[in-house]
């Protein structure tokens, strides 16, 4: 984050045209440079728990590739979509795009900062979904989320060590469970983390995650279609720990 905002002095508002690729092109190559760390890092948290658990024989951990320069260009110009000069009294301009540019800016980044840092922590995750897929001693994996995330990521985690395969994750009960990542979603300015679990060992949910479950099996369970919205309203009365306000 701090790296990113240095970058910021390369947007020029009045001269978007000329310097927003500039500055895109400079984020891409630090999310490029972080996330090789990320996955560098993740690569030896996964081997630490494999140790940890007593697997014997050898296994190399694989490197993902980084993202495409198109995912994280697409993510930068959503980000700073509202920068663009847009005519006031036009019956399509939104409130945003009206304020002043200072404001338009702070928000950019902010924005910005929110999407590169899941770019950069998903080359991490990547790392991790794909060596439990690779490696024959590894079960599934779980998802551990923070005391103050949002409720999706708290009943992700209250979830266990599901999470292997799109179907045992949900994708048969949510069709838009789609595509490699969709085992398990994670949102932009997600701090969540993936913790692999391997043969002979039986994962156990944290107190916190337990109490999660408790109050999703209480409160929301059996509702399809209404389950995050009923666990949302359950949390906010029932866990001691706060909603962040929007994500």
């Amino acid at each position: 984050m701090r790296d990113l905002r240095r970058l910021r002095s390369l947007i020029v508002p009045s001269r978007l045209q000329a310097t927003l690729p500039d500055w895109i092109e400079a984020v891409r190559a630090l999310i490029g440079e972080y996330g090789s760390a990320s996955a560098s890092l993740a690569a030896d948290f996964y081997d630490g728990q494999r140790e940890a658990a007593g697997v014997r024989g050898q296994f190399t951990v694989p490197i993902p590739d980084p993202p495409p320069d198109e995912q994280v260009d697409n993510s930068m110009r959503w980000a700073t979509k509202d920068l663009w000069p847009r005519d006031p009294e036009a019956s399509a301009t939104t409130e945003a795009q009206r304020a002043p540019v200072a404001t338009r800016l702070d928000a950019a980044e902010s924005k910005a900062e929110q999407a590169a840092q899941r770019l950069v922590a998903e080359q991490g995750r990547a790392t991790m979904r794909e060596a439990v897929q690779q490696d024959r001693y590894a079960l599934a994996y779980a998802r551990a989320a923070a005391l103050g995330a949002c409720s999706f990521c708290k009943l992700m985690a209250s979830r266990g060590s599901v999470y292997k395969t799109a179907g045992t994750a949900g994708r048969d009960a949510n069709a838009r469970f789609t595509g490699d990542a969709s085992v398990v979603k994670f949102h932009n300015d997600c701090h969540c983390a993936i913790i692999p679990v391997f043969r002979g060992q039986r994962y156990e949910l944290s107190p916190q995650a337990a109490e999660w479950d408790r109050i999703y099996q209480e409160y929301a369970a059996g509702h399809p279609g209404d389950q995050l919205r009923l666990f949302r309203r359950a949390l906010a009365e029932h866990d001691q720990h706060p909603l962040p306000e929007a994500h």
